[in-house]
């Protein structure tokens, strides 16, 4: 067993395995500082986190040894399989169907995106985001070179389009803005010219801008203070909505150089610090060299990543390692932006560091296809030295 752990770690990128190991020990370590202090001392979420990084890891690794173009080939079975779980929330919201409950309002926000399954909770979007990816890449590469003409452009465009309706119809607007993100970088790395990015995007802005101007009830009430509480944090009618988030701010404020220490009752209390606002409670603990070390250790994922993007073997494992980077750098962007309250609040968690088993499964998932785009390079690389 040594001996192919050894023989594995010498084909694969060791270095990017374990920066995301050691996000998901300082992960583990934080929310259990967080059961301590803040939730009467229960070790519930570290438990969850560290089974689901540790059955991430495993899922990692198999993924790793798989053939990336197979998975992209194979595209039919997960899309049905993801998009089947996520297309009954649309339209179910809190139905039960025996043990398990489907369109479950995790967070009591009008919410439908989730399946509660006894006591344990499962958010379909995230096993479609990597389907995304990989179909998204499929296509991709089966129109290269070709991808601005008009016929193709308008197929790409709504393939982009369809999954981020559906997730903003389920109600988890977060999650709909990753997947089109995911979408803008892809395109563009698949040879979306410029001119035609900087236009699409200038019109989608002023569109949406037009349509809310047009149909401002398309914003939920609770969405449209999230906003003002970013823009006016002070206004007394804002209070509440902006509670969080002011709390948040408070405790990277007060976080110091070294921070209060980990597992300390005079820790901050923050509103679900476990989960979207882990970053603030991290800061506050550990301070502005920990708050550095965090966003240190998810630099050099998304580094590591777009190297494996530029040093793949073809198109298509290019385009899913930057699928794959897309996705934690949007995350990361719109969450540490919560935290730092330039963005309102809209549900999206900090890769590998916040709570929630789906999300640490999901994210290993795309470790090891990136892996897997690495290993088949190297592959690559191996058999092409002789023939030179």
């Amino acid at each position: 067993m040594l001996t192919l752990a050894r023989r594995y770690l010498r084909r694969v990128d060791a270095l990017y395995l374990a920066l995301c190991l050691l996000c998901s020990a300082f992960s583990v370590v934080g929310l259990a500082s967080v059961g301590i202090s803040q939730l009467g001392g229960s070790l519930n979420k570290a438990s969850v986190q560290f089974i689901a990084s540790s059955l991430g890891l495993m899922l990692a690794i198999i993924v790793s040894t798989v053939d990336y173009r197979a998975l992209a080939r194979a595209w039919p079975l997960h899309a049905v399989l993801a998009w089947g779980l996520v297309l009954p929330t649309l339209v179910l919201h809190n139905v039960r169907a025996g043990f398990v409950v489907i369109g479950y309002d995790a967070g009591g926000t009008s919410n439908y995106s989730w399946y509660r399954i006894g006591g344990m909770t499962f958010q379909p979007a995230e096993l479609a985001k990597l389907s995304f990816i990989l179909t998204l890449a499929w296509h991709l590469e089966r129109v290269r070179g070709r991808v601005n003409r008009p016929r193709n452009l308008l197929a790409l465009l709504l393939h982009v389009a369809l999954p981020v309706l559906a997730i903003h119809i389920q109600g988890d607007d977060g999650t709909a803005l990753i997947f089109a993100g995911i979408g803008v970088v892809m395109l563009f790395a698949g040879g979306l010219s410029l001119p035609l990015a900087l236009g699409g995007l200038g019109l989608a802005g002023a569109g949406g801008a037009a349509l809310l101007l047009a149909k401002p009830d398309l914003l939920k009430g609770y969405q449209f203070q999230r906003i003002l509480a970013v823009l006016t944090p002070e206004d007394p009618a804002l209070a509440d909505i902006a509670y969080q988030q002011n709390k948040a701010a408070m405790a990277i404020g007060t976080g110091g150089l070294a921070g209060q220490g980990l597992f300390q009752d005079e820790s901050i209390f923050i509103p679900n610090a476990w989960n979207d606002f882990i970053y603030s409670y991290l800061a506050n603990a550990l301070g502005f060299l920990g708050a550095l070390a965090v966003l240190a250790l998810l630099f050099a994922i998304m580094l590591r990543t777009l190297h494996t993007a530029a040093a793949s073997a073809d198109l298509l494992g290019r385009l899913l390692a930057t699928g794959v980077f897309a996705a934690l750098f949007w995350q990361c962007v719109i969450n540490i932006g919560m935290n730092l309250q330039v963005l309102p609040v809209i549900g999206v968690t900090l890769p590998f560091f916040s709570a929630g088993g789906s999300s640490v499964l999901m994210v290993y998932l795309g470790v090891g296809l990136v892996l897997s785009v690495g290993l088949h390079a190297r592959r690559a690389a191996a058999f092409a030295r002789p023939a030179e």
